[in-house]
């Protein structure tokens, strides 16, 4: 979704016409659509690999069911051209938009592909990746490299204002420990287990997603007083450049967006890979580690091994200050603009 996001904010910024953005039924990205602004129009989707053979079948059906409202939306809508980032969703659109002889540009936020870019990749008149190692996957003439698009809110964020804006203190070192919007538990709940160790330290801005946020309130208060004002927990934030800016350590899960916003702002990290997303986190994690930005661990040792690590890292600044010009040395800031450019390019026919 913030990719999409970010390259909308691209096209605003060049002054281009109004954005429809399609996604699955039932999701957060309808609310984060009405947040920007922009129209929202939801289709059934489903995805099918590695389900039961009764859930797979089902979700072929949405899969058809969304390829005919994407068809009917499009022959009223009259798209100039697509820009799709993967998921679910993303097929029956790209289907119908190729229906409807509608230009393709897809963008593959991760270093592998997942099926759904796989095969919108073959429909698509060009492929946008976030790094070079990505090309390989994909038909040479038709990719280009863009860099992972970040939101035009992070641009010029300084890093005092925005730990004002959290009320966090200066001179002591942030901890930015986060799971995604839904939050992640084992990484909750292994900061819950450390907490006072680790307030100790640093101060924590945890954002801890909804499903877990009752029990993260509890364990918030019963800290003494001393290391509450020190922890700022969240069950969500739309500000979360703000944290970004403020922090000088992030714990987190090895999304997508760890390629864009850890090297935009330069921020070391301590990459969690989700177990059960197959190999992409795994990848995106390692991607980062070799190159000196990020450090892993293991989701199932999480608990017994993630002081030591916060412990070692936040000990030694030299190190840290290191990991964090090597994600820096990453970062594309001109991401957005290139992906708005290329879509243009493919709406006008042309090459990038």
């Amino acid at each position: 979704m913030y990719p999409g996001l970010a390259v909308v904010q691209a096209l605003r910024a060049a002054g281009e016409p109004a954005v429809t953005y399609v996604g699955g039924e039932g999701g957060i990205e309808e609310q984060l659509a009405a947040r920007a602004g922009l129209r929202f129009a939801s289709i059934p989707a489903g995805g099918i690999h590695g389900l039961a053979p009764l859930t797979a079948a089902q979700n072929i059906v949405k899969l058809i069911q969304g390829w005919r409202e994407a068809y009917a939306l499009g022959r009223r809508e009259r798209p100039d051209a697509l820009f799709a980032t993967g998921g679910y969703a993303s097929v029956p659109v790209a289907l119908a938009a190729r229906a409807l002889q509608v230009p393709i540009l897809v963008y593959l936020p991760d270093i592998e592909p997942g099926l759904a870019v796989r095969f919108v990749a073959r429909l698509a008149t060009r492929v946008a990746v976030t790094v070079e190692d990505s090309r390989r996957y994909f038909a040479g003439s038709k990719v280009v490299v863009t860099g992972y698009p970040v939101r035009a809110e992070f641009h010029d964020l300084d890093p005092r204002e925005a730990r004002d804006a959290l009320g966090l203190a200066y001179g002591d070192p942030v901890v930015l420990v986060m799971g995604g919007s839904r939050g992640a538990r084992s990484i909750n709940r292994a900061l819950g287990s450390v907490l006072e160790q680790v307030l100790d330290m640093a101060q924590v801005v945890h954002l801890s997603g909804k499903l877990d946020w009752p029990w993260v309130v509890e364990r918030r208060d019963a800290l003494p007083s001393r290391l509450r004002e020190r922890y700022h927990a969240f069950p969500y934030l739309h500000e979360i450049g703000y944290a970004l800016a403020s922090a000088d350590l992030a714990v987190c899960r090895a999304g997508a967006s760890t390629l864009g916003e850890m090297p935009f702002f330069g921020l070391p990290a301590i990459l969690v890979p989700y177990p059960h997303a197959w190999r992409y986190q795994r990848v995106n994690a390692e991607w980062l580690a070799n190159r000196g930005a990020a450090v892993t661990l293991e989701d199932e040792s999480l608990e017994r091994k993630l002081l030591p690590r916060l412990r070692q890292l936040l000990m030694d600044r030299e190190r840290l200050t290191q990991m964090g010009a090597r994600a820096r040395a990453l970062s594309r800031p001109d991401a957005a603009a290139h992906l708005a450019e290329s879509l243009l390019m493919v709406q006008r026919g042309g090459a990038t």
